[in-house]
């Protein structure tokens, strides 16, 4: 779905920089440019960075923890 249609941004580009690095909605947004024009979109274009850095959190948490356990 597009998230900026100023800049013609949707919400798997944005979750693709956040996949290939990008750490804050700040960095997303100098990278994709979403939010640099009219501003409509910022609230949701935060939402979708928050909701991939959590995803992103917790699938790098459950991947930590897999390697512990030991079969007997």
């Amino acid at each position: 779905m597009y998230v900026c249609l100023c800049e013609g941004v949707t919400d798997g580009q944005i979750r693709e920089a956040i996949y290939e690095g990008c750490c804050s909605y700040r960095e997303v947004r100098e990278t994709l440019g979403v939010a640099s024009q009219c501003g409509k979109c910022a609230c949701l274009a935060k939402q979708v960075v928050r909701d991939t850095l959590s995803e992103v959190q917790q699938s790098q948490g459950v991947m930590a923890y897999s390697g512990n356990f030991v079969a007997a």
